[in-house]
């Protein structure tokens, strides 16, 4: 208990903050040695203060007058018998363009005249020699250099052909194995379409990652594999699939289940969600409950036997369930299994339910859908769900917020509100993907300390209930990227802008996750800070949870 309170007190400054929690690194450059053509592909990003999604300040331990990475332009034509003349071989000197042989009779880099043809013989045979053209490029070289020039060996060895994976790291300033910066190099490679370092870098990744190695080899594998279907713009069909074969719905829903047990996430927002409802409907005699992705169902179990036990009988209960095709499909079938399975636990609780299913997407539903009825405690449920809604980032109909609205005209007692605390809604894309490494290193950390590494079973959660998600954030982009997370303080300003008030949990829920997390790891903590609750995994908050009225 002590070492939670620890953490929690170390977790405090995240959680005031509505700002993301990942410091952005700047992705080291090596000074340039010698004379290259400066690029510009791996600059330190240096991130400013924006809007509610997020501050990306400067790193500390970048320098901000650091030189840009700098690398020498292949001096060697792409076949050399298929030039009619060898003599316009080109070089590029620091700040200049190539220079052919003719433009030398102009040019001279070192002090101003030009240089002379005759300090530079070259045979013009039809078919030189690859050490012949080597030997007249390093002629070039003494030339525009001066023969006491400080390049360094690997630019004499790499005048002809592209460095190997090892030098570019070498240039890059990633140290070896170190699988973390080289995925950061290439997020940012693919930002700015640098496919030449692309193709290695991604290379180099696939030898270095594994679904069934540490937290971070498992999490590479993913990330590795959104970034190639981002390049192929291939993302949506990657995350129906993920280039895996597609599990069974009974599989499916095993894996689901395993993921609920594991780790306390799913059990924390249903919890103190349920709780918060429980309190505002507590003096109720009819309670009807929508749910925006009722899922199975099993959220409502525990709250339908805790009204049972209710001092002065149980009220009616009446549930509007809202479907999503992935739980119907782990189901195997229609939300009319979803309403006898609650409808059973009820008769055996003596309380009077009615179960209401609406076979649609949250993003279709009116109020003509929801059957309103005067008289009833209107109890809202939005559990990891609203994420999944449009904003005004991707089209000008806003589900998100017009559900909001939606909702707050309804006058409910209560609403419900649990989601992932995390920043990937309108993030540009190598910020989304440095908060999507940070975000998911925790989680795949909390798996592994419940599952061994070469549990079949855990490569299978991992991948069709994690994966997909993952993939989805990194190589979607306008209608297709469905994961659109935002951070509390965002939730916040949208339920406040549609006429809502906070309404804190009760220190009844927040004992009952204490005593819930008592059964995990010591690194899951747990801080309630103004009636809002957020359960975190090391220095990392993930999912928090809320009520409105």
């Amino acid at each position: 208990m002590d070492h939670m309170n620890i953490t929690m007190k170390t977790s405090k400054e995240y959680l005031y903050s509505n700002k993301s929690y990942y410091d952005y690194p700047s992705v080291p450059i090596s000074k340039p040695e010698s004379k290259y053509t400066q690029q510009t592909a791996y600059q330190s990003p240096q991130y400013v203060s924006s809007s509610d999604e997020g501050s990306y300040g400067p790193n500390p331990n970048s320098n901000p007058h650091s030189q840009p990475y700098c690398t020498l332009e292949s001096s060697m034509p792409p076949n050399p018998n298929s030039h009619n003349s060898p003599s316009t071989y080109s070089f590029s000197p620091t700040g200049g363009s190539p220079l052919s042989q003719q433009e030398s009779d102009n040019t001279n880099i070192s002090n101003g005249s030009p240089i002379s043809v005759s300090c530079i013989t070259i045979t013009e045979d039809p078919n030189p020699s690859q050490d012949e053209l080597q030997q007249k490029l390093r002629e070039l070289e003494s030339v525009m250099l001066g023969p006491d020039s400080d390049a360094p060996e690997y630019y004499q060895q790499y005048q002809i052909g592209t460095p190997n994976p090892s030098e570019w790291m070498q240039l890059m300033g990633i140290p070896r194995g170190d699988l973390k910066q080289l995925l950061l190099h290439c997020a940012k490679a693919v930002e700015e379409n640098d496919f030449v370092s692309i193709d290695w870098m991604v290379q180099e990744l696939r030898k270095m990652v594994s679904i069934s190695g540490t937290p971070m080899e498992r999490l590479g594998a993913y990330l590795l594999e959104g970034l190639v279907a981002r390049l192929e713009s291939s993302g949506s069909s990657i995350y129906k699939a993920l280039k895996c074969k597609e599990p069974t719905s009974s599989d499916l829903m095993s894996y689901m289940h395993t993921l609920y047990e594991v780790c306390p996430y799913f059990k924390f927002g249903y919890l103190s969600a349920n709780g918060a409802i429980a309190e505002a409907v507590k003096g109720a005699d009819s309670v009807h409950i929508i749910d925006f992705q009722i899922a199975q169902g099993s959220q409502w179990i525990t709250l339908i036997q805790a009204l049972a036990a209710r001092p002065g009988g149980p009220p009616s209960i009446r549930i509007t369930g809202i479907d999503d095709a992935q739980s119907a499909y782990a189901r195997g079938g229609g939300l009319h299994l979803v309403g006898r399975r609650l409808a059973h636990e009820a008769a055996s609780c003596n309380v009077p339910f009615e179960f209401h299913p609406l076979d649609m997407n949250g993003s279709e539903v009116r109020r003509e859908h929801l059957n309103i009825r005067h008289g009833e405690a209107l109890a809202v449920n939005f559990a990891f769900q609203l994420h999944h809604m449009s904003d005004e980032s991707v089209n000008t109909e806003n589900h998100r917020d017009r559900l909001i609205r939606l909702i707050k005209s309804l006058n409910p007692t209560v609403v419900a509100l649990v989601e992932q605390e995390s920043n990937t809604n309108t993030s540009p894309f190598f910020q989304r993907f440095c908060e999507t490494l940070d975000y998911y290193t925790a989680i795949f950390e909390s798996i592994d300390v419940t599952m061994q590494r070469d549990d079949k079973k855990r490569i299978s959660v991992e991948q069709h209930c994690l994966a997909r998600d993952i993939v989805n954030v990194i190589a979607c982009e306008g209608e297709e990227r469905v994961e659109r997370h935002e951070l509390f303080g965002k939730w916040r300003a949208r339920f406040s802008m549609a006429g809502f008030r906070p309404c804190p949990l009760s220190p009844l829920v927040n004992a009952t996750i204490k005593t819930l997390l008592e059964s995990y790891s010591p690194n899951y903590w747990l801080q309630e800070i103004e009636g809002v609750l957020y359960l975190g995994w090391k220095h990392r908050p993930l999912v928090v949870s809320c009520a409105w009225r």
